[in-house]
């Protein structure tokens, strides 16, 4: 692996983290995308992917078991971004915590229409 793709995946790890712990979010609206339009994934491996960052502190493991299955996790991107993804979901509480409701409910809103229009328009 690359040094540039392990020092992108911890700034990938860290802000899914900051907006997880500030909005309660993270994979599906953070790391399947970067995941797939930074490093190239198809989107099962990049779902298989953040399924297995998130089956350690979530839960998730029965979901991840199957792309385990089929071969759609890559186990040294989670690793990383586990790691970091920890860290920045302490960040972000911290942020979300000290602002105004609507300030965190307007972000939320902007920030899934930006990323939904760039899964439905980009390449």
């Amino acid at each position: 692996m690359e040094f540039n793709n392990i020092i992108l995946l911890i700034v990938t790890g860290l802000i899914a983290g900051v907006i997880s712990g500030g909005f309660g979010v993270g994979g599906g609206i953070i790391l399947i995308p970067a995941l797939v339009f930074l490093f190239g994934m198809s989107q099962h491996e990049a779902q298989g992917t953040s399924l297995a960052v998130f089956s350690v502190p979530i839960g998730f493991i029965i979901a991840a078991t199957n792309y385990h299955k089929k071969g759609f996790i890559n186990y040294k991107f989670a690793a990383i971004l586990i790691l970091s993804f920890v860290v920045g979901t302490y960040f972000g509480s911290l942020l979300s915590v000290n602002l105004p409701a609507n300030t965190i409910k307007r972000a939320f809103g902007a920030l899934i229409v930006v990323v939904g229009l760039k899964m439905v328009f980009g390449k």
